[in-house]
C-alpha cells in the first residue's frame, strides 16, 4: 500500500495543510460583494479601499496555496500565508474575539 501511495502522499499533505486558505479563497471569490461591504461597513473605508482589501485577501490566499500545492517558492508562499492571516486578524477583530480564538 505505501509504495503505490507514496508519491501521492505528499500533494495529498500539501493539500490538507492549504485547505483552509483554499476553501476561504474560493468562498471569497463567490461571495466578493459581501466581504466588501462588511469590510467597508466595518471600516468605513468605502467601496474602493473595502475592493482593494479583498482583492489582496483572496489573491494572497489562492496565490499562496498555487504555489504550495506547485512547489514552487513554498517559503514565501507560507509567509504570505501567514501574513494574509495577520491582515485577517486586524481586519476581521479576531484578536479581541475570545469565542472565535478558543475555536
Amino acid at each position: 500500500f505505501l509504495r503505490v501511495t507514496k508519491q501521492y502522499l505528499p500533494h495529498v499533505a500539501r493539500l490538507c495543510l492549504i485547505s483552509t486558505f483554499l476553501e476561504d479563497g474560493i468562498r471569497m471569490w463567490f461571495q466578493w460583494s459581501e466581504q466588501r461591504d462588511y469590510i467597508d461597513g466595518t471600516w468605513n473605508c468605502g467601496y474602493f479601499l473595502a475592493s482593494i482589501f479583498v482583492f489582496i485577501n483572496l489573491f494572497g490566499q489562492l496565490s499562496g496555496c498555487i504555489l504550495v500545492l506547485s512547489r514552487n517558492f513554498v517559503q514565501y508562499a507560507c509567509f504570505g500565508l501567514f501574513g494574509i492571516i495577520a491582515l485577517q486578524t486586524i481586519a476581521y477583530s479576531i484578536l479581541w474575539d475570545l469565542k472565535f480564538l478558543m475555536r
